[in-house]
């Protein structure tokens, strides 16, 4: 009688698990926003918009979601600059937990934006490290100004347009809407400050790692 209680006891576990794997993973496949658990490792070069696409493509679909086009959240500057906000689709997006963090691009760039600490996660399903953990890695890139365009042409704040790990700077958002101070500008997720220079060593210094937003844009 125990031994047959005790097979019951772990087929029913096993479907729960079953369950739950299924679950997780049917939301992975519908997940349309992530942060990048990781970046390129050469600070601001991510190899132009082209390779920060790329590198957000790759991302996803090692874990797990297909048939989508992904877009790195990242303006460039110049005399034919582009806006983060204009190549990222039409919304809504989600997590890969199933929380709808924008339902369109203007949504998204207003306070009613669902991006915080608990919903910034990356294309694992993971938190990313925050203000007050060890390392904080909050800092995001994205060379935008807070509505998601891109800044004046004379200002480099994009790594010469994400090509360089030596020349410029580039506008950090914070993921967890925190900073040293409670201002407009601390709590925002695209537009908290300016990093110390485009070098990795530099973007780690302030509370970064290279990381950067990915929608999907279809």
């Amino acid at each position: 009688m125990t031994h047959k209680l005790s097979i019951t006891l772990l087929a029913a576990t096993a479907l729960v698990a079953s369950a739950f794997v299924g679950s997780a993973q049917a939301q992975q496949a519908n997940m349309t926003f992530f942060i990048t658990s990781a970046g390129s490792g050469k600070g601001g070069d991510l190899g132009g918009l082209e390779g920060a696409d790329r590198h957000c493509q790759q991302l996803a679909e090692a874990a797990g979601t297909s048939g989508k086009t992904w877009r790195a959240y990242l303006s460039t500057s110049g005399m034919t600059p582009v806006h983060a906000r204009d190549r990222i689709g039409r919304g809504p997006w989600q997590n890969a937990k199933g929380t709808v963090i924008a339902q369109n691009v203007d949504d998204l760039h207003s306070d009613n934006n669902k991006i915080s600490k608990e919903t910034g996660l990356d294309e694992k399903g993971n938190p990313v490290k925050a203000r007050g953990e060890t390392p904080n890695m909050h800092d995001m890139l994205t060379g935008s100004q807070m509505d998601g365009k891109a800044w004046p042409g004379n200002m480099n704040l994009t790594c010469n347009n994400w090509t360089s790990s030596t020349f410029g700077s580039a506008m950090l958002g914070h993921h967890d809407r925190a900073g040293n101070a409670d201002t407009v500008f601390q709590r925002s997720w695209n537009a908290a400050h300016m990093s110390r220079s485009c070098t990795q060593p530099d973007l780690v210094a302030t509370g970064g790692n290279g990381l950067y937003y990915c929608f999907a844009a279809n």
